[in-house]
């Protein structure tokens, strides 16, 4: 008999990523396991442990990727080209967009940014993020402003999918211009 040959998957990896994280929206983290994630993303077991050697391996690159839209969203926002333009109202609106879009995917990110609380092996990807932002803030401000700016942010994000109040953008344009007004 002759030996199976390999079956070429390029998209496997990111497969697996994204599985990785629509595990997590449905189960939460304890939820993630490596047979898990095979089954979701209908792989081999071997292919999640040949990817990603461990659980924390495979959290990384969930939170790499989830962290990827907000960030680039505030990167591509034409508030930080103009500097005319109401970075107040901007970002007010790029939260409003954010939290409003899908509500379980704002979830899913706090999640996986949140579990850098007890898993080390994520905290500098959830610190890559927040230098990320702060540095397309701080474009249009100083440094300690545009990282005042993300945990204004990060503060108004929790408050929103904590508390299931609805978002406010109006407070939250308010605040963010009290931050920059005292800078």
């Amino acid at each position: 008999m002759p030996p199976v040959a390999r079956r070429y998957d390029p998209q496997r990896r990111q497969r697996i990523i994204d599985a990785a994280i629509r595990v997590v929206g449905a189960k939460g983290i304890a939820g993630l396991s490596h047979r898990s994630v095979a089954a979701e993303a209908d792989v081999p077991l071997g292919s999640t442990t040949y990817h990603f050697t461990t659980l924390n391996d495979l959290l990384v690159a969930a939170l790499r990727q989830a962290n990827e839209g907000f960030a680039q969203a505030v990167a591509d926002s034409p508030a930080l080209a103009d500097p005319d333009a109401d970075l107040a109202a901007a970002l007010a609106g790029l939260l409003g967009e954010f939290l409003g879009a899908d509500r379980g995917r704002a979830e899913l990110e706090y999640e996986l940014y949140l579990a850098a609380l007890r898993r080390p092996a994520l905290r500098p990807v959830a610190a890559q993020w927040c230098e990320t932002v702060s540095a397309a803030l701080a474009a249009r401000t100083d440094p300690v402003t545009a990282r005042a700016l993300v945990a204004v942010m990060d503060g108004i994000s929790l408050q929103v999918l904590l508390t299931d109040a609805p978002y406010d953008e109006p407070y939250a344009r308010e605040v963010l211009a009290r931050v920059l007004r005292s800078a």
